[in-house]
Order: structure tokens, then sequence, then C-alpha cells
């Protein structure tokens, strides 16, 4: 995953701490059995600097840092584990004899063995896995407690990998979090002999696997670029891009970048996507490069496509504009303006309405099924390219009557939205110019339906 803080500062911090542990000054304590296997592995060497002090860590729960002698000259604190290794021991320790019976004789069977006893072993090592992680919680970015077990649920109970947790970034990040830190910078560095995936004294990401599983919840978004000027997130349905009128609407996307980035400006914001659409967009960290990315929207240089999945076959659909002898791609121009008795619902409306352009193109029709319920029924995959950017536009060729007439899937205002569902709409594409570089910026980020 993208670093979500600038690692030059950390990096430094980082190899300091590595020269002083190669001088003795500071030690790895084993504080776990060794196993013969990982006597000579590495390990990440962590370090957040925050406005506060400096946070060090290692990856793992087998060492811990120990300092003999302080010549760090910063103010520091080591970070432990989130979990101390006896617990974790202890959660393993009711199914470890089993599986290791089990594992000795499907390895004695060979490649006719008996596949239930496979089953019986997975079925045990993934109980073992969610006692595991459920011993695991974060402190978010609001200062809020967030569990392991509850970011899984979010995942739609796919669980993360062994380990999840156990890395230096969420466990520098949640003491941060905790201890009302501001973190300005965030670096890893392999400490070590050279694997084939890492060589010693080179920086790291937060890895995708685990790291890019939990962060996002603790930090409140998912950066996929951030430098000086801009953040470009994936935005999660049910989210504001800003914050509402109300007390109960403020927390929103805007809030949660200038919580994490606390230079930011007030107002970072350059377009907004509804609260149940999600997808790719950027933010400004600065007054310059957000009139630039302001006067590139007014001017249509910024690009966005769209993934819909509209709710039945789009060449079973009834409206005005419903696609005709089997037509995979057009282009679609419709008024629409604010319904004022129906908020935040808009109308078509010829006489007074703001002209919405779109292009669409077909993709595939397949079938959806509802992750609550189970229930199937047909869908239509869309690509949408706004050339406009009115309110509501993609949801309002879709589902009226002078448009499609065929909802996209989860639409709570102008559909249905079952429960177990969300609005399947979702940015995917986002292309505009650097406003400070000049450097074409393109970013692609698959829906994850």
């Amino acid at each position: 995953m993208f670093p979500p803080f600038d690692t030059s500062l950390a990096r430094s911090y980082c190899m300091k701490l590595i020269s002083q542990i190669e001088a003795g000054n500071v030690i790895l304590k084993q504080i776990t059995r060794l196993s013969q296997e990982r006597a000579e592995n590495g390990l990440m060497i962590g370090a957040l600097v925050c406005k506060e002090k400096v946070l060090f860590s290692v990856s793992g729960i087998s060492r811990q840092l120990e300092v003999v002698h302080n010549l760090l000259d910063c103010d520091f604190e080591i970070v432990p584990p989130i979990v101390d290794d006896e617990k974790i021991a202890d959660a393993l320790s009711k199914n470890d004899a089993e599986i290791h019976r089990l594992t000795e004789i499907i390895k004695n069977q060979g490649n006719q063995g008996d596949s239930s006893l496979v089953q019986q072993r997975t079925a045990l090592t993934t109980e073992s896995l969610k006692s595991v992680f459920s011993l695991y919680k974060f402190t978010r970015f609001d200062r809020k407690s967030i569990s392991l077990n509850s970011i899984i649920a979010s995942h739609n109970g796919k669980l993360p990998p062994t380990g999840t947790g156990d890395c230096c970034a969420p466990r520098l990040l949640s003491y941060a979090f905790s201890h009302k830190y501001t973190p300005i910078s965030m670096d890893e560095v392999f400490f070590g002999k050279n694997t084939k995936n890492r060589i010693n004294l080179e920086s790291y990401p937060p890895c995708d696997e685990r790291c890019g599983f939990i962060l996002p919840e603790i930090l409140g978004v998912e950066i996929l670029y951030r430098d000086e000027d801009i953040v470009v997130v994936n935005k999660p349905s049910m989210l504001l891009s800003v914050p509402g009128r109300t007390p109960d609407k403020q927390d929103c996307l805007v809030n949660r970048i200038r919580t994490i980035f606390p230079d930011c400006i007030e107002q970072p914001s350059v377009h907004r996507l509804d609260m149940e659409t999600s997808g790719l967009m950027v933010y400004t960290l600065k007054e310059e490069p957000h009139r630039n990315l302001n006067k590139q929207f007014e001017n249509k240089i910024v690009k966005k496509e769209y993934t819909a999945l509209l709710d039945g076959v789009l060449a079973k659909a009834d409206g005005n504009l419903a696609p005709k002898n089997n037509q995979k791609e057009g282009h679609i121009e419709l008024k629409f303006r604010l319904d004022p008795d129906n908020r935040p619902h808009q109308v078509y409306d010829e006489e007074f309405g703001k002209l919405g352009i779109t292009d669409w193109k077909l993709l595939n029709v397949e079938t959806y099924t509802n992750p609550l319920t189970g229930i199937k029924k047909p869908a239509t995959r869309m690509l949408y390219i706004p050339l406009t950017g009115r309110t509501h536009q993609l949801r309002l060729i879709s589902a009226d009557q002078h448009g499609f007439h065929l909802p996209i899937i989860g639409d709570t205002l102008y559909g249905t939205c079952n429960p177990g569902e969300r609005l399947m709409l979702h940015c995917h594409y986002l292309s505009f110019v650097h406003p400070t570089t000049g450097k074409a910026m393109e970013f692609n980020l698959k829906a994850d339906f």
C-alpha cells in the first residue's frame, strides 16, 4: 500500500536506531522460543515521528527492543506489541496438539491421503486464527477503539493472514493515536540477512496483505497516493465527502483528512461523491493546489469513470432512452433539478433543469448475490463516463423514466435498497494534472462488487 505519511524523516531515525543496535547500545531481545528455521530471520524496524516524540517498534511478537545505553539523541518511546506473546500462545494452545497430530498423519499419507483430515485441520487452524484475532484492538484516528473482529466484519468476514496486527505500522499508529500524538513521518526498514523479497537496510511501505487490511480502518481513510500538495483516497460507501450542517453529519472524509494531516487547509475538497457512492477522490492540502484543481474541474480537464450495477437486465428496460436493437453503448443528455419539497431528490425538468451529459457502455449481464441473504438476481454491469457533474446524474439516468428506468442496485433514493445491499456505484478511474508539478496523474481502482 502507499505510505500514508512522508517517509524521509522517519527513515533517518530508523537508520539511527539500527546503528545503535549494531553498536550494542540497543538490543533485540528474544521474548519467545526461537525456532531453528527462523533463527536468522530479519525483521522490520519501524519509526513513527510525531510532533511530540519519536516512536520505535519492530515487527512480530518474538523480539522486542531494549535500550542498554541511550545514544539516540531524541525524545522517544518503544512501542510494544498490541497483544503479548503469552496471550497468543494461550489462544493457540487449545487446538495446537491436535493440529500437529493431524499434520503428521497427513504428511505420512502423501498425495493419496484422507481429504477429510485436511478439512479437520483447516477447521481447527481457522478456529485458532479467530481466537488470536479476537485479542486485537486498535486505537483509531478519532481516539476510538476498533477490534480486529469488527474490521474483519467490514471485509464481509474474510480472514486476513496470520500475523495481522503485528506489523510496525498499525502498532505505531494505534499507540500514537491512543496517546494523542500527531504523526508526521513513518517508515519501516528491513534489518537482517537479504531474502528474496527484502534487502537489508532498504525501506518498505506497509504491506498490502496485513497492513492494507487494517490501516484504512485505523486511519479512517484508504490513502492511494499522497505528497506535499494532494491526497488521493478511496472513499467507502456510506461516508460523507464533506461535512453536513448538523452535528451528526460531521464525520466525513474532509474532517478525517484534516485530523490525519493537521497542517491541511480548512477546505481541502475540490469535488464530491454521494455518501452512498464509493471510489476515487482527490483532496488538496494547500491553497494554491486547491485553486488549480478547482479550475481543472471547471474547465473539464479532470476525467472520471464509474462502474455501476443496474437492478435488472438493461435490454428489458422500458425507459425512454433504454437501448434498442441490442445497443451496447450510447450517449444520454437529460435535464434535472432539485425537488425542493423532497430534498435531496432530483427530478426531470426539461424547462428549468440543468443538463447532465453521460456516455455509457454495457459491460456485462451477470448474477448479483446479496451478501447478507444470498438471494440472487440478474444485473447489468455498466461503464458510465459523466461529461458534466450534476447532482445524482448517474443515478438519475439509470432510474428515471426519461432515461433507462432501471435503477442502480441499492439506491435508497431512486430504487430499492434491500438488507445487505449498498449503492453499486463506484468511481474507478480519475485523471487530472498535478497542480504543482504539471505531471499527468492517473488512477484506477477496480470496484469491489
